[in-house]
């Protein structure tokens, strides 16, 4: 492989601009990020009267110490709870994750408990339904620490009743697919909710503290006139003593955290796996802090994406495929700690032969089983008379066919623009990558808003000119000036990442790291063959 040369000027103008951006960005990104936790962190009080840790403390008694944790769809509903941004709390009132549990990678969905007393919040279905389908696709167990009021009955939409139910579903199709689902009901799990609990394979309640059942007592006396405790109906002592729901009786959080990682430490989920000797790898030449100087924050100005896999690949060496052909589309192998990848990104829009060159690739990357990696940084496909003659619509079509028929696991991230049908050939959300993420910078369109503007313009003054009617200059502008509005207001990931149309915004800094996990994953999956049944596993 050859080395990648830097062309980066660390000290430059346009550098230190990039970085100042990029850094202003990644700081409103944290900033959400860490009101969500501050909101929960204002339940302490009640918590410790009530004997209870607050939801990022079981989480962290969880997971096994000083591993990582690849959280997913932080900024979930980020201005669908409030328009205000400076108020809104994302997260869909769940925690949600991949991390280590005594040696187990697993799936983790955890209540929000402290706001809202968990109740879902905006995107809260969707955020669970894109974990489940996480650890499907990548065979994790899936633990669950449950502590929810459900549905929030004053902003009660029928959509979400329906569509929830495929959580339901879901935990029985993970069950029957042979991966484990682990359950601590640290609190209500009431209605619909008590079917998170009931579905699960392994259930764990605290003393005093766990409720289940499907009608509490306010819905109970309202439907059948009958009077009992909470305690009664759905306490963790009745449940593992009289209706056997529950497994295990904890005493406190802790405890039931500790139960939780005994379950996952008895089990012997990693027996068969096949322990490759480690892998040896030089980490890159160039200073991953550079990364952040590296994209412009406009999107319009031009980018060498050869620097930016110099600084994520090991030793920073890339093979390029196809140099010479359809050059603004670069594709090549590189090596994530020692794990090969195919990579497709983009010095500029996609022409036929950067289409055919990448249609290629995947097909080949599929050939030899090598995960591929797109870096999107595209204002879509080449238009234009040439083009057209030139079969852009077919050789897109074959891109975009190779995309949705790869046969290995595919990993994109937004590194700039993702604009029309580029965002599909660079196989954007709606194409089902095994992993999506953001870099703060990026933008995702069907078009540039000073496009879909002027397009807009010139489609109503040929109308008005048609019509015979004046042409009206003054309201064409303001038109021009509402359509770009729009569509800035929409493009940026403080609208895509809240709307799950990623897994999540990452520090470009930490690239390689997040790559390195999301790999292993993938590796893991691949050769592991779980114990499928036909149905998932039943309570007593």
């Amino acid at each position: 492989m050859a080395i990648i040369e830097s062309t980066v000027s660390p000290g430059s103008e346009a550098f230190e601009a990039n970085r100042a951006g990029m850094l202003a960005l990644l700081g409103r990104v944290r900033g959400y990020e860490q009101r969500s936790i501050a909101t929960s962190g204002k339940s302490r009080d009640r918590f410790d009267k009530r004997g209870q840790l607050l939801p990022r403390e079981r989480l962290s008694l969880l997971l096994d110490p000083g591993t990582p944790f690849l959280e997913i769809g932080s900024l979930a509903g980020l201005g669908l709870d409030n328009p205000d941004l400076d108020k809104s709390v994302p997260g869909g009132g769940v925690i949600g994750g991949i991390g280590w549990v005594s040696g187990v990678r697993v799936m983790i969905n955890a209540s929000d408990s402290g706001i809202d007393a968990g109740a879902l919040q905006p995107m809260g279905i969707p955020k669970q339904l894109r974990m489940q389908e996480l650890a499907l696709e990548n065979k994790l167990p899936y633990v669950q620490l449950v502590e929810s009021a459900g549905a929030n009955l004053m902003t009660y939409k029928v959509e979400e009743f329906v569509t929830g139910g495929n959580l339901f579903r879901n935990i029985a199709r993970i069950s029957a697919a042979g991966l484990p689902v682990v359950t601590v009901t640290h609190g209500s799990s009431t209605a619909g909710g008590a079917y998170q609990t009931g579905l699960s394979d392994y259930i764990i309640m605290v003393r005093g503290r766990s409720r289940a059942f499907l009608a509490g007592p306010p819905l109970l006396k309202a439907a059948t006139g009958e009077i009992a405790t909470e305690e009664e109906l759905g306490g963790a002592l009745m449940h593992t003593s009289i209706s056997g729901l529950g497994d295990y009786l904890a005493e406190d959080d802790r405890d039931a955290i500790r139960l939780a990682r005994e379950i996952l430490a008895s089990i012997d989920w990693n027996r068969g796996m096949s322990t490759e000797p480690a892998r040896r790898f030089k980490p890159p030449r160039y200073d991953t802090e550079e990364l952040l100087g590296v994209m412009p924050i406009d999107h319009k100005r031009p980018v060498d994406m050869k620097q930016v896999i110099a600084r994520i690949a090991d030793d920073s060496e890339f093979l390029e495929f196809g140099e010479n052909y359809g050059s603004a589309t670069v594709v090549g192998h590189i090596k994530i700690e020692g794990m090969p990848l195919g990579v497709i990104t983009n010095n500029g829009p996609i022409d036929p032969a950067g289409a055919t060159k990448a249609t290629h690739f995947i097909q080949a990357c599929c050939q030899s089983k090598t995960p591929i990696l797109y870096l999107n940084n595209t204002t879509g496909f080449m238009v234009g008379k040439d083009y057209e003659e030139a079969g852009i619509i077919k050789h897109g079509s074959k891109m975009i066919q190779a995309v949705t028929n790869a046969t290995v696991p595919q990993i994109t991230i937004y590194c700039g623009a993702s604009f029309g049908a580029g965002n599909y050939g660079m196989c954007g959300r709606g194409f089902h990558p095994r992993f999506c993420f953001s870099w703060p910078n990026a933008k995702t369109a069907v078009m540039g808003g000073e496009q879909a503007a002027q397009t807009m313009v010139n489609v109503t003054e040929a109308a008005m000119k048609r019509k015979g009617a004046e042409v009206d200059r003054e309201k064409l502008a303001e038109m021009e000036r509402r359509i770009i509005d729009r569509f800035d207001s929409q493009m940026s990931v403080f609208t895509t990442s809240a709307h799950l149309l990623d897994d999540g915004v990452i520090d470009p800094r930490d690239t390689r790291e997040v790559l390195a996990q999301v790999l292993s994953i993938c590796r893991d999956a691949e050769v592991r063959a779980p114990q499928k049944m036909q149905f998932s596993v039943a309570r007593p």
